[in-house]
């Protein structure tokens, strides 16, 4: 038979718990006073005590400390990841305790010291109703020892946690861990104040966070949109933290604890220039892209880059813990991509690329798919990775100074040892290298392949500056048509309107495929467009400084062959 708890009780009860260090008589102005006197919408119609709606000094559960209430006896959902190192299970000790109100499943009148549960108005909802899916909170009731944070090198070690953050007795991560259920000095019950994430950083200490922008950012939201901080008061990137993109509590994106709904949606929500300066949602909605929203959930921090499926998320280019505003010399990563994985171009994946072009190998390397090519080539490499290998007969400098040191058609400022990024090219049509204030980078572009600036394959078109704008980025268009390098270049582009991309294959020429002595010049037919010769012949022969002969049919005219 229940009982019901006297004042003199209860009283022994509460001192008891200030002894022992455990309870603080804030409580009474916080939302676990569930009693009459409570601040909160949730509390008994008329009860005045106080503690018992956790604790009783007679009929308690066995649970320590004397709980108050029947403890979920229930198969909850855990939280998982592909990244962890730990193993979170069904919930125990002091976590269990907190559940037996959180998940949702038992009546928060319903106490072991009561004949009948206790008449409430309200009930708990929102991020306060658990429910028993725990899989898109903070893990919970997991050994955090010195083996899993040797297995992820992105933790504390726990024997550092010697502050306000403290395990269970039994080495475990508890609710109560970052929960001091009673004080809220804090918000949320937190143990101590988690602007700038120093709650969080506590036990993750994420590689480059110190001088990443998002730990220093001022930046604030104009009131525009959707809210980035629905569950914080900070009011500046910094001072979230974390909680710029992560909640630990009924995450919109379960795996990352991400506060909206899908990944992309994690940044645009401030990258729309709401929070950030500049507008990567309207690149992202370009008619060429880093299409990021085609996919949901296939992205996974341990994917092989050789097999997995094909997608693209901006974390696969930017590490939000560790992304600023450092810049760089080509081909080294700009802060933009600090701290991001890659593929070198030996084909070795490493765990923070140190070029740009081992970001972009990652999905446009080794990987098998991809989708069918838009030229027709006579050699035909889709991976990148082999087109650009330095042991090439031509390539344009990305992984390493070009193959040929006369190069007369190049414009000021550029060499024969100059090297380029793979954005030097893929790039915004409205970014700064395109002389726009948009954004920098590949999110998204007007013009196909997403170009920084047109380039045209159309065949039959009489050539304009506009049409190769991107070409004559780097390339002097007078010495191009003044035949400075080739004889022959300003007839094939102004009498035959043939387009540059008929001869010459931008990425370079794969030796593994095409003969080492041919293919200088990033020279690869589009085979739609030029047939072989009347002798069935289709090559072109480098026959020493600004001599060659091609054997090929173009245009109706047979080249058999034709010698420059």
């Amino acid at each position: 038979m229940k009982h019901t708890t006297s004042k003199g009780s209860l009283l022994l009860l509460t001192i008891l718990w200030l002894i022992a260090g455990n309870a603080n008589p804030d409580i009474a102005n916080t939302k676990h006073n569930l009693s009459v006197s409570g601040p909160g919408t949730v509390k008994g119609s008329s009860e005045t005590e106080i503690c018992l709606f956790c604790h009783s000094p007679h009929t308690a559960t066995a649970a320590v400390p004397l709980w108050n209430r029947t403890l979920p006896n229930l198969v909850y959902i855990p939280y998982s990841s592909s990244t962890l190192q730990s193993s979170p299970g069904q919930p125990t000790y002091a976590s269990k305790l907190c559940l037996s109100c959180h998940d949702g499943t038992i009546a928060l009148g319903s106490l072991e010291s009561r004949d009948t549960p206790i008449a409430m108005t309200g009930a708990l909802s929102g991020r306060a109703d658990l429910t028993t899916d725990l899989s898109d909170d903070h893990p919970i009731s997991f050994v955090y020892d010195a083996t899993v944070a040797a297995q992820d090198t992105q933790l504390v070690d726990p024997a550092m946690l010697t502050g306000v953050v403290k395990l269970d007795p039994h080495g475990q991560m508890q609710c109560t861990s970052c929960h001091d259920p009673h004080t809220d000095l804090y918000s949320m019950f937190l143990v101590t104040d988690n602007a700038y994430s120093a709650l969080c950083v506590t036990c993750h200490k994420r590689n480059g966070w110190s001088g990443a922008a998002h730990a220093s950012s001022n930046a604030t939201w104009n009131g525009a949109g959707i809210d980035p901080w629905p569950y914080t008061s900070f009011s500046t990137v910094a001072s979230n933290g974390c909680e710029s993109c992560h909640t630990p509590h009924a995450a919109g994106f379960p795996e990352t604890l991400l506060t909206q709904p899908t990944e992309e949606e994690s940044c645009l929500v401030c990258h729309n220039a709401n929070v950030a300066g500049t507008n990567i949602q309207t690149d992202i909605q370009k008619g060429y892209r880093h299409p990021v929203s085609n996919t949901f959930g296939v992205h996974d921090p341990v994917e092989n880059f050789n097999t997995m499926a094909r997608h693209v998320e901006c974390q696969d280019c930017h590490n939000p813990h560790a992304a600023n505003s450092s810049s760089a010399t080509a081909p080294n990563v700009s802060g933009d991509l600090a701290n991001v994985s890659g593929v070198t171009i030996g084909g070795t994946p490493v765990e923070s690329a140190q070029y740009e072009y081992e970001v972009c190998l990652k999905c446009h390397g080794d990987n098998a798919n991809v989708p069918s090519p838009l030229i027709q080539r006579q050699i035909y490499q889709p991976n990148l990775r082999l087109k650009f290998d330095p042991a090439n007969p031509s390539f344009h400098p990305v992984a390493s100074v070009g193959a040929s040191n006369d190069v007369p058609s190049l414009i000021q400022g550029w060499t024969e040892s100059s090297r380029v990024y793979c954005s030097d090219c893929h790039a915004s049509d409205t970014g700064p290298g395109a002389g726009g204030s948009g954004a920098a980078g590949p999110h998204g572009s007007s013009w196909q392949f997403l170009l920084e600036r047109r380039y045209s394959i159309t065949d039959g078109l009489r050539e304009q500056a506009s049409l190769y704008a991107l070409c004559y980025k780097c390339h002097s268009r007078n010495s191009i048509l003044g035949d400075v390098s080739f004889s022959e270049h300003k007839k094939h582009l102004m009498k035959e309107d043939s387009s540059c991309s008929v001869c010459h294959d931008p990425h370079g020429i794969s030796a593994t495929q095409g003969n080492s002595i041919q293919n200088t010049h990033l020279i690869n037919f589009d085979t739609s467009i030029v047939q072989p010769s009347s002798s069935g012949r289709l090559e072109f022969i480098d026959q020493g400084n600004r001599k060659g002969q091609c054997y090929l049919t173009c245009h109706g005219e047979d080249h058999n062959p034709e010698k420059y």
